[in-house]
């Protein structure tokens, strides 16, 4: 990650069931940074939707992106490792706008893995039959992006290595 100024600010992405959140916390952990769930940051409507079955548009994230780009701006003297599915590089770039620092860590792994984790969490609102629109949405990290592509095959532990090694030598 470029050094300037302000601290490490984090985005971990991925679809849903990639590992996010565990990975995330886990991350902030060992880095010492404040932690935010992305999911949180969703409105009641877009919440009720995706937990009906209906993928959100563009036009439905964009608040969302917002408050998540507000957050990162909000801690970037003090640094934070925060979710997000950031599907598009659009939706990225719009983060970047807000902290241009940002360091993206790719969670991925193959649709059947991330399928059976989806199946298995309790409690949470979206949907396994949402996988497949995440997937078609996602847009790989392209050149010029800061970040890194990490598998999600190991443990949490051997992920989480996996990002600190990544962020260490971005």
């Amino acid at each position: 990650m470029a050094q300037d100024e302000d601290a490490s600010l984090i985005v971990v992405m991925g679809v849903s069931g990639s590992g996010k959140t565990t990975v995330g916390q886990s991350l902030a952990q060992s880095l010492g940074v404040p932690f935010a769930e992305a999911d949180d940051f969703h409105s009641p409507g877009n919440v009720a939707k995706m937990r009906a079955g209906i993928p959100l548009d563009d036009e439905d994230r964009a608040p969302w992106l917002d408050a998540i780009a507000k957050w990162l701006l909000e801690h970037g003297r003090q640094g934070g490792v925060i979710t997000c599915s950031a599907l598009k590089r659009c939706y990225r770039e719009r983060l970047v706008s807000a902290s241009p620092s940002v360091f993206f860590i790719h969670l991925h792994g193959s649709a059947k893995l991330i399928a059976e984790r989806m199946a298995a969490r309790r409690g949470h609102f979206m949907p396994v039959s949402l996988l497949q629109s995440q997937l078609d949405a996602l847009e790989p990290l392209a050149a010029g992006e800061q970040g890194a592509l990490i598998p999600i095959s190991g443990t949490v532990d051997e992920t989480t290595q996996l990002a600190l090694a990544a962020v260490q030598q971005g």
